[in-house]
């Protein structure tokens, strides 16, 4: 009697772990869950890229820095020129006299109106 039991016990314990594995599964192989899987993968990729992408940056940044103070003290040069202001065009004034449009007309802008 203790054995059938136990194997009685030992079978529905295994029937319910590999029902559950098989459920498990399924959920994972569903459309929607495998579009999660996918954005959460592309989501770190790019995350990854990024911080690379931002690490050759800022080496190349460095780098650049110490080749152009090598520059430089190569060419005697210590002293940072003095650059000229950027010049900017002179602003064109609203004309108010000549307005480019009619203020007075009988022109409609309802675009849901008959034409």
């Amino acid at each position: 009697m203790f054995r059938r039991t136990f194997w009685f016990t030992t079978g529905v314990a295994a029937g319910v772990w590999a029902t559950t594995k098989v459920n498990r599964k399924l959920k994972q192989l569903t459309p929607e869950s495998l579009a999660a899987t996918a954005a959460n993968k592309a989501l770190e990729t790019g995350a990854r890229l990024k911080d690379r992408a931002v690490g050759f940056a800022l080496d190349v940044r460095d780098n650049m820095a110490r080749r152009e103070a090598e520059l430089e003290e190569a060419l005697g040069i210590h002293a940072d020129p003095e650059l000229q202001a950027p010049r900017r065009p002179a602003a064109i004034e609203n004309d108010r006299s000549n307005p480019k449009y009619i203020e007075n007309t009988t022109y409609s802008y309802n675009r849901n109106e008959d034409h």
